[in-house]
């Protein structure tokens, strides 16, 4: 991917700006700008339109952007109940509601004995 990038810029004598919004349109992503309020009430009208189930954060800048989510926005998440607090499980498969899957190995010697 980044070749085929670096070779689109050089073929079309592209700035990094401008190469930067060819590719980044194909993400597809939305972009939240604004207080904690704004960009929860944003997320609040896509989930209430069934636009979104759910969100996968992008900052433009890492860790920075992902820790004024965190320090910002996720709170007023909270404090609107629309973000959990607290985990039901000790793992991702347990809160996701996944069952573990049969260890084929301990199934096999099951099935043999």
């Amino acid at each position: 991917m980044a070749a085929n990038n670096l070779a689109l810029a050089r073929r079309e004598n592209l700035t990094i700006r401008q190469l930067y919004s060819r590719i980044a349109a194909g993400f597809g992503g939305r972009v939240l700008v604004g207080t904690p309020e704004m960009i929860v009430d944003n997320m609040v009208e896509w989930m209430e339109a069934g636009a979104a189930d759910g969100f996968n954060l992008c900052p433009p800048v890492l860790p920075l952007g992902l820790d004024d989510f965190v320090e910002m926005v996720l709170p007023e998440l909270h404090r609107r109940g629309l973000f959990r607090t607290e985990y039901e499980g000790t793992t991702l498969r347990e809160n996701l509601g996944v069952p573990m899957p049969v260890n084929r190995y301990v199934a096999a010697a099951e099935a043999a004995e």
